[in-house]
């Protein structure tokens, strides 16, 4: 099974974390959190990614960032160590929670599949129509669900 390391600005990857095992409690052993502190250097930060990509003793990790070319992406893509890395940046909930679904396939799927999560996760909506009416008014009477 593929580990995943989610690595963030403090609290981020922690809450997403927690997030995760709120709706998947099964899932703590492969997924790992990541906080970048402000006072932490680098190096440091470097130091605890490795350790964490060790604790989830697989040969194969995705990385989950939140924010491209920030220190924490730039923590995880300098972990190549050998071990087959996957990294993709943006992290949002619908990517983690995507991604544990399928931790199954092979590391470029769920790289596919952590980005589409990501991104399909992302929905403008309108204030005043109900969620999945596809913008149709309640007729008095009517009892629609959401599903």
């Amino acid at each position: 099974m593929i580990g995943i390391l989610i690595i963030a600005h403090a609290p981020l990857a922690t809450a997403l974390r927690e997030c995760a095992l709120h709706v998947f409690p099964d899932c703590a052993q492969g997924v790992l959190a990541l906080d970048v502190l402000p006072q932490d250097s680098p190096e440091d930060s470097l130091d605890q990614a490795r350790e964490a990509m060790t604790a989830l003793g697989t040969s194969e990790v995705l990385l989950l960032s939140d924010v491209f070319g920030a220190t924490p992406c730039n923590v995880a893509q300098q972990l190549g160590d050998g071990l087959q890395t996957r990294l993709v940046a943006g992290v949002n909930l619908p990517m983690l929670l995507r991604s544990v679904c399928y931790r199954h396939e092979s590391l470029e799927a769920l790289a596919a599949r952590a980005h589409a999560g990501g991104t399909q996760g992302v929905i403008p909506v309108g204030s005043t129509a109900p969620q999945n009416q596809n913008g149709l008014r309640h007729a008095p009477g009517r009892r629609d669900h959401q599903q």
